[in-house]
């Protein structure tokens, strides 16, 4: 591959990736719990299949996926089932969600488990064993893989891509992971090949990380994959703005990569394939960059369920006048206080937050038309304008000026010299929008309830009406 092409917009924001980069990634101890959320995909929660008192192995099944989106939730170590209840998760709403709480018998006995003859198995039969193995993309969205690989035959995959950008600053998980243990993401690529039967398949990494460049590169000799080093511009890990960069091609608006001949998956994701085919291990652990204002910052392979604070404890602690948790990336992260939040299959980074290191922002100013967030809006969005939509509920009007294609990579908030925080305007309007959606839906199946109701009520009486006129002909034949 000879030629890179360059999406529009983008920033370059400190990275702050060497204070947790140039550290092996060592494993989490356990923790003195685990809280295991129902809820870690896009899709369906998972149905619990355990209750207090249970005693579980590691990689048993907790909650089974009981329709085609949603995954399978396990048990990260073996223990005791203490309570499946309502806790607090890691979720925008700040709402709780139900968890299976397990305490640990520190024996770490797993279930039976055995590699899977891939090459040998049938592809919906393979897919079925990805759902219950819970393998979702950890890239960020954690969208079933087992739904984004059951494409129809006609779909014809032209080139498999595979993300290794990792883009966002202070994370540095796929680094570690690409340096670590390439051979094992190389498997899991393959794996992925065999189900998507790619014409040509890339692996983009940005040109910070060069040691995982060169370990990936040694992994794939003797095979076609090819290691494409792609310039470092944020967001560049974002799944369409890669596609354009590697291939050229523009995802359309409201389409999928598939649409234009291209699957993309993390290499994060490609290792956790691996795990399940070659080892029979379902997802029950990741690895998480712990880094910011904490005394050693560093990667761990973490069990989910990890209360987020024993976590930073294994960093060594926090810092004196840390304040709160960033979970994921100061760009597009989420912003919590809660140290007994687990961490969960979408967590690839947890940042203690310091005033030092992330000082509050100035108030926010009036727009005054710079136009700078569209310079470097990476969806080639208008995000001024869809700012006035969303603050004066224009929701229709930010529907036309694609709001759906917002990313939410936070460049326009980067560059706003008016310091408005557009992100959070826009995720306002989508969530109203969906808001609305759900109520009209809502509403319409009850007028269809309520029409097939008085459907039923009219048939009912011309159903009595008719046996009543046939009795009465019966009566008066009889009569004559």
């Amino acid at each position: 591959m000879s030629m890179l092409y360059q999406f529009h917009g983008g920033i370059h924001p400190d990275e702050h990736k060497l204070e947790s980069s140039e550290r092996p990634s060592a494993r989490a101890p356990l923790p003195s719990r685990l809280i295991v959320p129902l809820q870690q995909h896009i899709g369906a929660k998972a149905k619990a299949i355990v209750q207090a008192g249970d005693k579980v192995l590691k990689g048993q099944m907790l909650a089974r996926a009981d329709v085609m989106v949603s995954a399978a939730v396990h048990a990260p170590t073996s223990g005791t089932v203490l309570s499946v209840d309502l806790h607090a998760v890691p979720h925008p709403s700040g709402l709780p969600d139900l968890c299976v709480t397990i305490a640990p018998d520190g024996e770490e006995r797993w279930i039976e488990h055995a590699p899977l003859d891939y090459r040998a198995m049938p592809k919906a039969a393979l897919l079925a064993k990805l759902q219950d193995a819970g393998i979702v993309g950890l890239g960020g969205a954690t969208f079933p893989t087992h739904v984004k690989l059951n494409f129809k035959p006609a779909q014809t995959v032209q080139t498999l891509v595979l993300n290794g950008a990792e883009c966002e600053p202070w994370i540095t998980t796929d680094d570690r992971l690409m340096r670590e243990r390439a051979a094992e993401i190389v498997q899991g690529i393959e794996i992925l090949r065999y189900l998507v039967n790619p014409a040509e398949t890339l692996v983009g990494i940005e040109d910070n990380k060069p040691q995982a460049i060169a370990a990936m590169r040694q992994a794939c000799t003797g095979t076609d994959i090819q290691i494409v080093t792609v310039p470092t511009l944020y967001p560049t890990g974002g799944e369409k703005q890669l596609i354009k960069v590697l291939t050229g091609k523009e995802v359309p608006s409201g389409a999928r990569p598939l649409n234009v001949g291209v699957f993309c998956s993390n290499v994060a994701t490609a290792y956790a394939v691996h795990r399940l085919v070659n080892h029979g291990e379902p997802m029950v652990s990741r690895m998480v960059t712990v880094t910011g204002s904490v005394q050693t910052p560093q990667n761990f392979e973490v069990l989910i369920g990890t209360p987020l604070e024993e976590l930073v404890k294994f960093a060594g602690g926090a810092l004196p006048g840390s304040k709160g948790f960033i979970l994921g990336g100061p760009m597009m992260g989420l912003h919590v206080s809660n140290g007994q939040l687990p961490v969960v299959k979408g967590t690839n980074c947890i940042i203690v937050e310091s005033a030092q290191l992330f000082p509050s922002p100035p108030a926010a100013m009036p727009c005054i038309r710079c136009t700078r967030c569209v310079d470097v809006c990476p969806a080639e969005l208008q995000p001024q304008e869809l700012h006035w939509f969303a603050k004066s509920k224009n929701f229709g009007k930010a529907q036309e000026y694609n709001l759906f294609d917002c990313i939410e990579c936070g460049a326009c908030n980067y560059v706003c010299p008016s310091h408005i925080p557009l992100v959070q305007y826009f995720r306002f309007a989508k969530s109203e929008i969906w808001a609305r959606e759900r109520e009209k839906r809502s509403a319409d199946a009850a007028r269809e309830r309520h029409e097939f109701r008085l459907l039923r009520i009219e048939r009912e009486k011309q159903e009595k009406a008719e046996k009543l006129a046939q009795k009465e002909k019966a009566a008066l034949a009889a009569k004559a």
